[in-house]
């Protein structure tokens, strides 16, 4: 089976990252996506971040009634800060069936360079990149890389967060089952 992993803090999860993980089942690129809460991403510092359960219990409450998509907290268990590459390998051990891919936003394809074995990544593991505002990507002969032609949700976890610390709504921006409880939890936060 194939396997899309969504990595990500989901601080919160939103529309925009159901919409990518919707289009890559949609389009038969893989037959589930795992949506992988970090604990803890290394190359971001953000006090922002809410608590690592609450972000779970958030991302698995807004995926719960979708075909298709699961949570995975494998992360919860690994020494902090998590890095892909181990996470993948550890999954990749774990359920050695599943083909996996990786979904990454070209944001962060922009500095793939930069990640924990990212030339191991490419290699062992496919890329599925979708467009993020204000990134550069486009077609490239690297094996393994697949480039989603899906088109712009411009919505970022940090905008939600800049909402409800202004009261402004949240309603298009997140799903409809957890949008008092991110009001509620990032409220209380910020």
């Amino acid at each position: 089976m194939k396997i899309a992993l969504f990595f990500g803090s989901f601080n919160p999860i939103h529309n925009g990252h159901i919409h990518i993980a919707n289009h890559i089942i949609n389009n038969g690129i893989c037959n589930e996506v795992w949506f992988v809460v970090s604990p803890l991403n290394p190359m971001k510092k953000n006090s922002s971040l809410l608590d690592d359960s609450i972000r779970l219990q958030l991302t698995k409450k807004a995926i719960n009634s979708i075909n298709n998509f699961k949570i995975c907290d494998i992360e919860f268990s690994l020494p902090k800060p998590s890095y892909t590459y181990n996470t993948l390998n550890i999954l990749k051990n774990k359920y050695k069936e599943h083909d996996f891919h990786l979904i990454i936003g070209g944001d962060n394809f922009d500095i793939f360079h930069k990640w924990k074995n990212h030339e191991e990544i490419i290699n062992k593991f496919k890329l599925i990149i979708y467009p993020r505002k204000n990134s550069s990507i486009q077609s490239s002969n690297l094996p393994n890389v697949i480039f989603l032609d899906a088109s712009l949700k411009n919505i970022s976890s940090t905008e939600i967060r800049e909402n409800i610390k202004k009261d402004k709504s949240i309603y298009t921006l997140v799903p409809d089952c957890i949008v008092d409880d991110v009001i509620k939890y990032y409220s209380a936060l910020l």
